[in-house]
C-alpha cells in the first residue's frame, strides 16, 4: 500500500507516549524544534517528573547561552501532558516509548492505529524489538516505522530510522527530516534483533558483566580498560548504570531470542541484579551507588 498523504509534508506536531527518560528526552527535542508537542503517560507523577526533567535540561542550556528565556519559556509552552492516549489522535507522529516489552508495545501500537487520523505516522524509540512485529498489530505497516534515539537524547545526534518489512518510503522520508528538525543526524537501518546499535554494544556490556562475575576484575578496572585502552567516554558498566540493567536485559533477551544464539545470553550476575531491584541510576544502585 502506498503512503502518499505522507509524502511532502512538514511534522508540526508529534505526539510521544511514556515520560519516561526516553520520552521526555524526545518531547523536549521536538518542541525545541518548533513541534506543538503532546506527551502521555498513564501515570500523573511520570508526567509531572518527565516536565521537571525537561525544564532542568532547558535550563542548563540557557545557562550555557545556547538558548534564550524566551527560547526555553516557549519550548515548555508548546508541550502539554496527558494521561489518555486519544489526546494524540491529531499528531502527525507519534513516538513510543515505554517500557521494552513486545506485548504491551503491539497492544499501544493497535490503541493508536484505531485512535489516530489515518496519515499520522507511528514510530517506536525500542531499542531492539521488531519493527514488523509491532506494524503487524496495526492497519497501516507502510506508516509504522523505528525512531531509535540515543540516551541522553537532548545530547546524544544519533537516531537509527530502521524500517520494516512494510514502512513506505514517504514515511522513511518524513521521519528522517522530523530527525533532522530536531537537530539529529538520521542513520538508516533495516529491521533486525538489536539494529546495529544494540547489537553491537550490549555483547560488549555482557562480556564486561562476565568480566566482573568471573573476578577478572573489579566494576572500575574493567570500565578504565575501556576508557583508556578503547578511548571509550564511558566505561561499559557505567554505561550499563545508565542505560538501566533491567533494560540491558531485555535487550538482550530479544537478542538471544532473536537469534537463537547462546553468545548473547545474558550473564547471571546482569539477572540477579535485576531481581534485587538494582537497576542503575534510576534505582541509586547498580554496579556503583548513586
Amino acid at each position: 500500500m502506498a503512503d502518499e498523504s505522507t509524502a511532502g509534508k512538514t511534522i508540526r506536531s508529534v505526539g510521544v507516549v511514556g515520560a519516561g527518560t526516553m520520552g521526555s528526552g524526545i518531547a523536549q527535542v521536538a518542541a525545541q524544534a518548533g513541534c506543538d508537542v503532546t506527551l502521555v503517560d498513564v501515570a500523573p507523577e511520570a508526567l509531572e517528573l518527565g516536565l521537571k526533567v525537561i525544564d532542568r535540561s532547558l535550563e542548563r542550556l540557557q545557562r550555557k547561552e545556547r538558548i534564550s528565556a524566551e527560547e526555553r519559556a516557549a519550548t515548555l509552552g508548546r508541550i502539554v501532558t496527558a494521561v489518555e492516549l486519544d489526546a494524540v489522535a491529531d499528531c502527525q507522529l507519534v513516538v513510543e516509548a515505554v517500557v521494552e516489552k513486545l506485548e504491551v508495545k503491539r497492544q499501544i501500537f493497535a490503541e493508536l492505529d484505531r485512535l489516530c487520523r489515518a496519515d499520522a505516522i507511528l514510530a517506536t524509540n525500542t531499542s531492539s524489538i521488531s519493527i514488523t512485529r509491532l506494524a503487524a498489530a496495526t492497519g497501516r505497516p507502510e506508516k509504522v516505522i523505528g525512531m531509535h534515539f540515543m540516551n541522553p537524547v537532548p545530547v546524544m545526534k544519533l537516531v537509527e530510522v530502521i524500517r520494516g518489512l512494510a514502512t513506505g518510503q514517504a514515511t522513511y522520508d518524513a521521519v528522517e527530516a522530523a530527525a533532522e528538525a530536531m537537530g539529529k543526524t538520521p542513520v538508516e537501518v533495516h529491521d533486525a534483533p538489536g539494529f546495529v546499535s544494540n547489537r553491537v554494544l550490549m555483547p560488549m556490556i555482557n562480556e564486561a558483566i562476565f568480566c566482573l562475575y568471573e573476578g577478572v576484575g573489579d566494576a572500575e578496572a574493567i570500565d578504565r580498560v575501556m576508557q583508556l585502552g578503547m578511548n571509550h567516554p564511558m566505561g561499559p558498566l557505567a554505561l550499563a548504570d545508565l542505560i538501566g540493567l533491567d533494560v540491558c536485559l531485555d535487550i538482550l533477551r530479544v537478542l538471544q531470542e532473536g537469534f537463537g544464539d547462546p553468545k548473547y545470553r545474558p550473564c547471571p550476575l546482569l539477572v540477579k541484579m535485576v531481581d534485587a531491584g538494582y537497576l542503575g541510576r534510576k534505582s541509586g544502585r547498580g554496579f556503583y551507588h548513586y
